[in-house]
This record gives C-alpha cells, sequence and structure tokens, in this order.
C-alpha cells in the first residue's frame, strides 16, 4: 500500500485563530488538489507559539460543534488531517495538542507530555504536561503521535514502538539555535539525526512538520521532512519559507527492512519492564537483596 504525505510548514498568526483556520482550509485545498492522503500541520499551527497569558482565549475542544473543528472535520473527508491546537479539559487545564482527524472523526489527541521550560522556553508556565503516550489504528495501519520535545526523549518513540505504531508523526515550533561551520543550523542538524535514528532504529517511517516565521523574536527554519525505515530521507521542505512538501511512502517497506533487520521481533520486553521495575523499587536483584 502507497500513501502520499503533505508536510505544511506554515507560518502562523500568533492568537489568531480565525486567520490561521482560513490557511488551514487554504492549504488543505491545495494538499488535496496534489494527491495527499494525509496532511500534517506543526505544533500549535492553529494558534502560534508564544501564547503566554494568551492560552486561555485561544483554546478549543476537538468536537463537532466546536466552530473551529467544524469545518476542519468536514475537510477530514478529504484526506487525513494532524493539526496542532491548544486543548481545554473539563478541568479548564490547557494542553499544548494534536488531533488526528479522520473522515469526519477525531480519532486521537495527544497532549504534549514534555513541556520545555528553560533557555528560551517557558511552557511549563501555561500548560499542563500530558500524561500519556498511544498509538491509534488509522486507515493506514498505527500511528503514533508526538510534538517537539516530546521526540527529544527517547522514551515517547520506544513506547509508541511498542504500542504497534509503524508510522511516526512528529510536529514541533523549533525555532533556528546555533550554527555549525557549513551555515546550518545546529538545531536542525540534531533533529534530522534525531528523525534519521528513530527511523532506523524503530524501522518505521517518520514524519516531521516544523513550522516558519519569526515570533517574539524567535526564528522558526522549517524544513519539514520524511523518513523512511532505513533512515532514508525521502522529502524535505525548505528552510526559513512557507511550504508543501509531498512524499510517498510505500507500505510494504516495513515488511522489507523488519525481514533484514529483525529488531522489532528480538526485543525484549519483558527485560525492559523487569530492569525498569528493579530500577523503580531501588533494589539489586544481582546481589539477591
Amino acid at each position: 500500500m502507497k500513501l502520499t504525505i503533505a508536510l505544511s510548514q506554515i507560518n502562523t498568526v500568533l492568537g489568531n485563530v480565525e486567520a490561521n483556520l482560513e490557511k488551514h482550509l487554504a492549504v488543505i485545498e491545495q494538499a488535496n488538489a496534489g494527491g495527499a492522503d494525509l496532511l500534517v500541520f506543526p505544533e500549535l499551527s492553529l494558534t502560534g507559539y508564544v501564547l503566554q497569558d494568551l492560552v486561555p482565549t485561544v483554546s478549543h475542544r476537538p468536537t463537532r460543534d466546536d466552530p473551529v473543528f467544524r469545518p476542519l472535520l468536514e475537510a477530514s473527508q478529504k484526506l487525513d488531517l494532524l493539526v496542532g491546537f491548544v486543548d481545554e479539559d473539563v478541568r479548564n487545564r490547557f494542553y499544548i495538542s494534536a488531533a488526528y482527524l479522520s473522515r469526519g472523526e477525531v480519532l486521537h489527541v495527544h497532549h504534549k507530555v514534555y513541556l520545555p521550560t528553560y533557555g528560551l522556553f517557558d511552557e511549563g508556565r501555561f500548560f499542563a504536561w500530558g500524561d500519556s503516550i498511544r498509538a491509534f489504528d488509522t486507515r493506514f495501519g498505527r500511528v503514533g503521535v508526538l510534538i517537539c520535545e516530546d521526540f527529544w526523549h527517547a522514551s515517547p518513540p520506544y513506547l509508541l514502538w511498542l504500542d504497534g505504531a509503524d508510522l511516526f508523526l512528529l510536529t514541533s515550533a523549533s525555532p533556528g539555535r546555533g550554527l555549525t561551520g557549513e551555515a546550518t543550523l545546529d538545531s536542525a542538524r540534531w533533529v534530522d539525526h534525531i528523525n534519521r535514528a528513530y527511523a532506523s532504529l524503530f524501522t518505521s517511517f517518520v514524519a516531521h512538520s516544523n513550522r516558519v516565521g519569526y515570533e517574539d523574536g524567535l526564528n522558526f527554519w522549517g524544513g519539514s521532512a520524511l523518513y523512511d525505515p532505513d533512515g532514508n530521507q525521502l522529502a524535505c521542505g525548505p528552510f526559513h519559507q512557507e511550504a508543501l512538501t509531498f512524499g510517498e511512502i510505500d507500505l510494504n517497506q516495513l515488511h522489507r527492512t523488519r525481514a533484514r533487520l529483525p529488531m522489532l521481533r528480538d526485543e525484549r520486553t519483558s527485560l525492559v519492564q523487569r530492569e525498569m521495575t528493579r530500577i523503580f523499587s531501588g533494589r539489586d536483584t544481582s546481589s539477591g537483596r
């Protein structure tokens, strides 16, 4: 089975959900005309990133009666969508979130688990952290979603892999930081290394969408990319400009790669569970204590 994925790196308007929604609907039309089966938007694509005190004013709940999600759910009849937004739960906690929409339904909502609150990041002051990492079923197979800092930690993609995800959808609002000797952003280089590593280690497809533009002094660099289970880059968007990047994946490659590299077959999950239990309990079982 072949699948065409479109990666949308857009420049959002901070705090203006209506304007961002209009851009989403325009990009959806463009992606649909280009033959995309799945369209992936960046982190907080409907709201902008440096929200701070704006957080409560831009939150939405991913339901059919929500004025923002109603047209998005209608659009998902044409192609599957992953959109970034601020979710508000019934106890009025706010989460950096991504919703997967398909054929008029919300299949999954991921709340960002790791909130960077160091350096130029201040997410922990304004958002609650998510506390679950789950893969979910789509018409293209089992998928997992992570948001930015989530995929700078090893455990979230590992958990998704064990939960059956064969396609990782990674979204980010990654600002440019540092320069290498080749005038390449250090942050872009590190993200590329991590994405290639996850694709190779977990013999899975990785699709990453990163936003562009300037916001409160931050420069978001784009460079959205798609990787196959061998760690090869199949498509890459430009740096520092809005773009819609298309890439095709062949899901049959999972069979070919895993037959050659049976990493999943040989993963010793019971050993991991046992050793994690030992570490959490603080006991050294090797000495019999």
